[in-house]
């Protein structure tokens, strides 16, 4: 298929739906930002949203980590939920055989193949290796000298070229079992180009990087999914020598230590905190409260520093196996923007270039579904955009504004670039809405929050007014131009997408602390007109009137939501919070809701 629309949709958390008309992406988007309900399930409102684009589509390629067979069905036809809806929908051809319909793809035993898919599609190299760092990919049965078990993918490596080249190099397989084994893998029978290929894997009791991460998440107080949590606490902690080890020694792939770390596959493992002293406290509380005990701070700081150490390793041997100096990562671990950063002066010494793909987490694979079996069927070498502004396009004229600020007691009136730094210079939030919504978890401009960085106790003023952990770091956007001058980006040209937590200049650090970790990084967005001309704009002229390319930028949401979609939903944001002013550049209206003032 060379031509024609492709939805591609991921069923799991972060479930969403890619839309592709001719191999180019004409939405995308996750399911959260339509129903609000965070990390959303079953993106049957994000298909929905399909109906605006096309009537009709030509394949509908659905992800996940077990088959449709094991997913919900409708009553009586027995069709399953998804492909039902688009049946029902009229999207695909309501007179073939529900249940072998011929437009429908399942891919969910590709699951770490279609994030190796969107990374390396969207990375711009003409052939690179993919490393997927994961909790739990697609399921399978493994047979080892102890019988049948059921598997999951952990860890994968992938050769990649074009059209469809994605090759399996080696993966590690984690399983409830306490068993470490090497069974020969063979993929005859897999979809799109790999039939045939055989590889080594390891099967594995122990938890891998990202289960480690989910265990000590929740040995911190917060949900296994809520990981960025757990590395905003980390610098917090230190060195703690009666905290054992987290991996084995001389492995050749990440293996935790199985007395430390019970794993729960295919969910989160469980901390065996009931065998170390220094982990047995059980504290009382909700919130933060836990993260007040050291134990927990020096075990997140254990985990960010050794999980790293055990990504780079599989990196280097992803290098390794394949010859080829250009890497892309994805997988939930990719979204470390600490790691990221970490990788980088090893990765420079040996030459290799890295792409992180910043839709990293599952919503990705909704992308890598449609973006494989487009390359697979039409056999295009064609490399697709690093596009993020993937949303829907909404345009709102001044009566519907009007209609909408009403509703909402909110008052609208004329406004400049100049006018919202007036208001962000006294130390007010102003809430940024424009545009399509960014795809993936990092508000990068379109649907941010803005502040001046230089004020002492932003940090701690911004994470009240948002009902955010005191110990959770903001990011800046800051003018590329700029960006050299104000961070160290180790050979880094740019840092569009936010994935890197960097290194500030000396001399920086003072000039901008609201949004300085206080392990003195900032993860940033270097941005520039071409890109996101209106943000811009805001940011040249905050330049003008303070000499500090950068702002303050922080998701367009309040603590345990969604990101903001809609205009309704950012005033609905700003009359349940103590944010009072929303920045619409596109018409030119600033809207106050209420007269709460901060200055």
């Amino acid at each position: 298929m060379s031509s024609g629309y492709i939805l591609g949709i991921s069923r799991g958390h972060n479930a969403g739906v890619c839309l592709l008309k001719d191999g180019k992406i004409v939405f995308a988007s996750e399911e959260e930002r339509f129903t609000r309900h965070k990390y959303d399930g079953g993106p049957l409102a994000t298909m929905l949203k399909v109906k605006e684009y096309t009537d009709k589509i030509d394949a509908l390629v659905i992800c996940h980590t077990t088959t449709l067979d094991d997913g919900p069905k409708i009553e009586y036809t027995g069709d399953n939920l998804y492909s039902g809806l688009a049946r029902k929908l009229g999207l695909i051809d309501r007179r073939t055989d529900i249940h072998n319909h011929p437009q429908v793809i399942d891919v969910s035993s590709l699951h770490h193949r279609v994030h190796a898919a969107c990374a390396f599609y969207r990375s711009g190299f003409d052939e690179a290796v993919a490393v997927v760092i994961d909790g739990a990919g697609s399921a399978t049965t493994g047979q080892t000298q102890d019988g049948n078990v059921l598997l999951w993918e952990v860890e994968s490596i992938f050769d990649c070229s074009y059209p469809d080249n994605i090759k399996t190099l080696y993966k590690h397989f984690g399983c409830r079992d306490p068993i470490v084994t090497a069974i020969n893998h063979n993929t005859d029978g897999a979809q799109f180009g790999e039939e045939g290929n055989t590889f080594t894997s390891v099967v594995s009791g122990h938890a891998g990087i990202v289960k480690v991460y989910e265990a000590v998440t929740q040995y911190c107080g917060f949900q296994a999914i809520e990981a960025g949590k757990t590395m905003g606490l980390f610098p917090y902690g230190k060195e703690n020598s009666n905290i054992p080890k987290l991996f084995l020694n001389n492995t050749k792939v990440p293996l935790a230590d199985r007395s430390l770390f019970i794993p729960t596959y295919p969910n989160a493992a469980i901390v065996n905190h009931a065998n170390y002293d220094e982990l047995s406290d059980s504290p009382t509380g909700d919130d933060h409260s836990w993260t007040e005990y050291q134990n927990r701070r020096d075990l997140a700081y254990a985990c960010q520093t050794q999980t790293q150490e055990q990504a780079l390793d599989l990196i280097l041997t992803a290098v390794k196996l394949s010859g080829k100096k250009k890497v892309v990562l994805s997988g939930g671990y990719g979204l470390n923007c600490v790691a990221n950063y970490w990788y980088l002066n090893k990765l420079n010494e040996e030459g290799i270039e890295l792409f992180v793909e910043p839709i990293s987490n599952d919503g990705g694979t909704a992308i890598g579904s449609a973006l494989l079996y487009y390359y697979a069927t039409s056999q295009s070498t064609e490399p697709l955009s690093r596009e993020i502004y993937l949303g829907p396009q909404y345009s709102y004229n001044d009566e519907e504004i009007n209609k909408l600020a009403e509703e909402y007691n909110a008052i609208v009136t004329d406004a400049t670039d100049e006018d919202v730094i007036e208001l962000m210079t006294n130390k007010n939030i102003v809430a940024m809405f424009q545009g399509r919504a960014e795809n993936g978890p990092r508000a990068l401009g379109n649907r941010s929050l803005m502040f001046d960085p230089t004020f002492e106790d932003g940090k701690d003023f911004v994470n009240g007014i948002k009902h955010r952990e005191y110990f959770r770091p903001f990011a800046g956007s800051i003018l590329a131009e700029d960006a050299h001058e104000w961070f160290d980006l180790r050979g880094m040209e740019d840092s569009p997408h936010m994935m890197y937590a960097v290194n500030c200049q000396p001399g920086i650090a003072e000039k901008i602390p609201s949004i300085i970790h206080v392990d003195g990084t900032c993860r940033i967005q270097t941005v520039t007109e071409e890109e996101n001309p209106f943000y811009y704009r805001v940011i040249k002229a905050f330049k003008e009137k303070t000499g500090c390319p950068i702002i303050f930028n922080t998701s367009f949401n309040l603590g345990g939501e969604p990101l903001v979609e809609t205009l309704e939903d950012a005033l609905w944001t700003l009359s349940e919070s103590k944010i009072e002013y929303l920045y619409m550049p596109e018409n030119g209206k600033l809207l106050t809701v209420g007269n709460w003032k901060i200055a």
